[in-house]
């Protein structure tokens, strides 16, 4: 059976989240309504992943960060160290371009209340499984936030404990998909920002710190 790094715009793997997007494409029958596929060319050497799609965000656009304020920060920051070419306008088509990077997420659906369920979180985790063998040129993830963490380390079949959380965080991993840079920064949620629980500074430290990695490799 050949696994494959993007779900089926169709897909049934979580009965509570096909029902979230059959019930929401009732109610918005123009958004995406769909998993949202990964941004970015494969060739990428920077994998940025994600929790799960925001309802009126990249459910709404179809693409990840893309349509609430989860994105302005994001975008912003990417087009400061090169990572992005265009203007980003929170529109899917606004034409921006990725600079030898892929953005992603750990579950494809929005989930109900923005909280995937674990056993949601386990269903999807093929596609992030296959979606970083799928890239020949990986060299650095970036992990936002707790959750996408550890299924990023489970997509790599490590052990959630053999690397422990830590916002600015940089790990060597060594995995049977490859050896990469693992960075970890809090979420760059518009509840992470309003709090002050992650700062514009804060974030850039991190891209900075994957700049640097990627510019002496």
């Amino acid at each position: 059976m050949t696994l494959s790094p993007e779900p089926a715009e169709n897909c049934r793997l979580c009965p509570r989240l096909l029902k979230f997007r059959q019930n929401n494409a009732k109610l918005y029958p123009d958004w995406h309504n769909a998993p949202v596929p990964s941004f970015g060319p494969v060739s990428a050497r920077f994998l940025i992943v994600g929790l799960a799609p925001g309802l009126k965000g990249a459910n709404r656009t179809g693409r990840s960060f893309t349509g609430d304020q989860s994105g302005q920060l994001l975008f912003a920051t990417l087009e400061k160290f090169g990572f992005t070419q265009g203007v980003f306008q929170n529109e899917a088509d606004d034409g921006l371009v990725m600079i030898n990077t892929m953005i992603t997420n750990a579950v494809r659906c929005v989930p109900p209340e923005n909280k995937p369920l674990g056993a949601e979180a386990n269903a999807c985790r093929s596609f992030l499984t296959e979606r970083i063998k799928a890239m020949p040129q990986l060299e650095a993830i970036l992990a936002l936030g707790t959750i996408a963490h550890s299924n990023t380390l489970r997509a790599l079949d490590l052990p959630v404990k053999s690397v422990k959380f830590r916002h600015g965080q940089e790990t060597t991993i060594n995995s049977n998909s490859g050896s990469f840079k693992l960075f970890n920064s809090y979420h760059c949620s518009r509840y992470n920002t309003n709090t002050g629980r992650l700062t514009e500074a804060m974030f850039e430290a991190v891209f900075a710190q994957i700049r640097n990695h990627l510019d002496r490799t």
